[in-house]
């Protein structure tokens, strides 16, 4: 009985790798071809900042309610739901680019952010759901198969690129792996435990509003508000960056968004042993201070070299912060699902809707020097690091 546990276990941990690693498939192959998509649009930065900004409303819409849609569906059924309508979305997105049209593009990344969000939510309350069958900490390594698919994705953008094929053909093969892995793999998953509706010992009701009113769930949604910015605007903003302030070939950014990627991949791949080993508080004070480094060297290099190092450094940075956050909010798996659902809205406020406001400041300064306005965020993630020290074991 008890191989039959790990061994169930031991399936749900690779599902769970698989499915991060074609959401961050999926995203990468979004986010490497960006200045494709203002060179086909024929758009200012701020104007694909507008266009950024429907993904990031999308999302916006669609976590609040994934702790609901969680307890009605499953996280199994969760995923294959959020799959599908990514992979349409893909389809309309292609469609759109096809036609050059910006209206019809907008509308296809509001459904695209609406199932990323929910495909978020559900992929990391999985993911906490196997960290504590296991006992030990394995979130950043799912994390790092988002960052590894992010990867193999930003690689294929920039060969894909330098072959001259075109982002709407890339975008609907794309969409139909995604459907294909989305449908087929979550049926390997632990079976999620709902939260019960019932008074709580502060006498309120263990439902949609009080996730909101917990004090520490907040504050890890504030640092991870402040944390992810960075990761956010590494995503969507290092190869347009690496363009227009650097100089370099739309296949030269997407390589080096593929290096910031490679960085967030090793350092989540490994860096569960650190957080065993030092805490979460130490490797995220460590991560922000990594990030702030990372970044201030990838504005100010003058070649493409010395930007290479700071992206590098930026990626370590920014890699441990959004992992370390769900599982501090999924510490307590009976409220997991309302908290991760709190902190990911919270955090996506940044992660999504920033790089978009970045666009629209970079038509004033040029995006590669706007990246700076992160710092702040960065500094305020590090100052409230020690709200993710791990709840005590009742």
């Amino acid at each position: 009985m008890k191989t039959s546990v790990e061994s169930r276990v031991r399936a749900a941990s690779l599902a769970t790798f698989v499915i991060f690693g074609a959401n961050g498939l999926v995203f990468a192959s979004w986010a490497a071809r960006i200045p494709a998509v203002t060179e086909i649009l024929d758009i200012s930065s701020g104007q694909m900042g507008t266009l950024l900004l429907c993904a990031a409303v999308g999302s916006l819409l669609g976590l609040p309610t994934a702790g609901f849609v969680v307890g009605r569906l499953g996280t199994a059924n969760t995923v294959r739901a959020a799959g599908m309508v990514a992979s349409i979305a893909g389809l309309g997105i292609a469609g759109a680019l096809h036609i050059a049209s910006s209206p019809a593009l907008a509308v296809a990344l509001f459904f695209f952010g609406i199932a990323i969000g929910l495909w978020d939510v559900a992929q990391n309350l999985e993911g906490a759901d196997v960290e504590h069958r296991l006992r030990r900490t394995i979130m950043p390594q799912f994390h790092a198969a988002f960052s590894g698919g992010a990867f193999i994705g930003a690689l294929i953008g920039s060969g894909l690129s330098g072959m001259g094929v075109g982002l709407p053909l890339h975008l609907v093969v794309i969409s139909i792996v995604v459907a294909a892995v989305t449908t087929v793999v979550p049926r390997f998953f632990l079976p999620h435990q709902a939260e019960p509706s019932t008074p709580t010992t502060e006498g309120a009701v263990q439902g949609g509003t009080s996730a909101w009113r917990d004090s520490r769930t907040l504050l890890l949604g504030v640092v991870v508000l402040g944390a992810t910015l960075t990761e956010g605007a590494g995503n969507d903003w290092i190869a347009k960056a690496s363009v227009d302030g650097l100089g370099t070939t739309e296949s030269a950014g997407a390589l080096l968004f593929a290096l910031f990627v490679l960085s967030m991949t090793a350092m989540r791949f490994f860096g569960g042993r650190l957080i065993d080993q030092y805490g979460r508080v130490v490797v995220l004070r460590a991560s922000m201070v990594a990030a702030a480094a990372g970044l201030g060297l990838f504005v100010l290099a003058d070649n493409p070299w010395f930007a290479a190092g700071g992206v590098a450094l930026w990626g370590v940075g920014a890699a441990m912060a959004f992992p370390m956050g769900m599982s501090a909010a999924a510490d307590d798996p009976t409220q997991a699902a309302k908290r991760v659902s709190v902190v990911s809205t919270i955090g996506y406020t940044s992660f999504l809707a920033g790089p978009p406001l970045l666009g629209f400041l970079g038509d004033i300064t040029g995006i590669h020097a706007a990246l700076l306005v992160i710092m702040a965020p960065i500094v305020l993630a590090l100052l409230l690091a020690g709200v993710a020290k791990p709840l005590p074991a009742r």
